[in-house]
């Protein structure tokens, strides 16, 4: 089949599902068909896993739970995608971002990610084994395709057994590495621990996406124990970044290190996994709230998971089931500072970190942090640290 026959697949395809579809060939995009009007395409932000994906039908799932099908035709790639089951405008708000899509055309993202059709993977899965059998004249079934892991599988039926993949650099450069969501998964994860949120790290992992790590080792014990190794290097150099005592993060990345040495069962490897990413991240938590009452505590988690739009007392009030005058009063008795700041000091924590480790330009990280603009933030952000958000860029980026 010719590049226009692909071309007109594509469009048929996509008319149908109305999801993204587009055609590579020799790694360039030729065709794309998309009844949304996007204006950043959130494929760019994973194009790299995607083509790393080198069966005839394959798959790949983001931290967000976007998904995207792939199958493979000679020298060419079809994707279709994102799909997701669910949009809510805090996930699309947060995809925005990341793509530095400009503020002022968020709204419009957002709309345009809302009119995608939401459809299960499996049904994604099963548009690409048609489509692959047009193409590649080759029968499969869902069961050929979808990864399956059984201790995986096991771990999704008890939290505390759930398997946490990481981006690993490679010990063999002559072995292909297979990995679907590993470098963003890594983030994901790394940046839940560096803000010592266990509610949001149990909540990724209750239906946390299938993948694979990079191949470390020829053995799958050896795998498994090499993996580990490494997420307690990415895992302690999150929480220090948190704020956890660089030698309590060490040596406890070196105890994590010993067990798993010590240990000769992959079960019990993938269950010491979880159980030292979420000893960090409570850690963290600790030493960024443990001088906090409870209810401090809870506000502060509202915020962080609220982080992307304007939060208001209102809100935090209706998210504790008190009233607003109640909940102030309250919160400047056991705290010493009034809700509104609280607040506003939690965005600027979380503006503080994006000024360090990221390019974003002001207008973009204001805009995400849900102030009304630029100079709102920029104004509190000096009055907060004392310092305008460029001097702390200057002063503190890790670039």
């Amino acid at each position: 089949m010719n590049s226009s026959n692909l071309q007109y697949l594509c469009g048929i395809i996509g008319g149908l599902c109305g999801i993204p579809t587009r055609l590579y060939g020799s790694g360039k995009l030729i065709f794309m068909h998309s009844t949304a009007d996007l204006p950043a395409d959130p494929i760019a932000l994973h194009l790299d896993e995607i083509f790393r994906i080198k069966e005839h039908v394959g798959y790949f799932v983001t931290p967000d739970f976007f998904y995207y099908g792939v199958i493979n035709y000679k020298n060419y790639k079809l994707v279709i995608g994102p799909a997701r089951q669910v949009y809510d405008d805090r996930t699309l708000t947060d995809l925005a971002f990341r793509l530095d899509v400009p503020p002022e055309q968020t709204k419009k993202f957002i709309s345009s990610m809302r009119s995608v059709i939401c459809m299960p993977l499996e049904s994604i899965l099963q548009v690409m084994i048609a489509m692959n059998f047009v193409l590649n004249n080759e029968r499969l079934g869902l069961e050929d395709v979808v990864i399956y892991d059984e201790d995986q599988e096991r771990m999704r039926k008890a939290m505390e057994r759930e398997r946490l993949d990481k981006t690993i650099k490679q010990f063999d450069a002559a072995a292909e590495p297979v990995q679907h969501n590993t470098l963003a998964t890594e983030q994901t994860i790394m940046n839940m621990v560096r803000k010592g949120d266990v509610q949001a790290l149990e909540e990724w992992a209750k239906s946390a996406p299938s993948s694979r790590a990079g191949i470390m080792a020829p053995d799958q014990l050896r795998q498994v124990k090499n993996t580990l190794i490494v997420s307690a290097t990415l895992t302690s150099r999150a929480a220090i970044r948190g704020g956890m005592d660089i030698e309590e993060a060490l040596s406890l990345s070196d105890s994590y290190i010993q067990q798993c040495e010590l240990t000769g069962n992959i079960t019990q490897l993938t269950n010491l996994q979880f159980r030292m990413v979420r000893d960090f991240t409570e850690r963290v938590s600790r030493v960024r709230f443990g001088s906090r009452s409870k209810l401090a505590q809870e506000a502060a988690n509202y915020v962080r998971r609220h982080i992307s739009e304007p939060v208001t007392t209102e809100d935090l009030a209706a998210h504790l089931y008190m009233s607003r005058p109640y909940l102030s009063k309250k919160f400047k008795e056991e705290t010493g500072e009034s809700l509104s700041d609280f607040i506003q000091k939690e965005k600027l924590q979380e503006g503080c970190h994006l000024l360090a480790h990221t390019k974003k330009p002001l207008a973009a990280i204001a805009s995400y942090l849900g102030f009304s603009s630029q100079s709102h933030f920029t104004h509190a952000f000096k009055k907060y640290l004392s310092l305008t958000p460029l001097q702390y860029r200057r002063k503190h980026s890790s670039d």
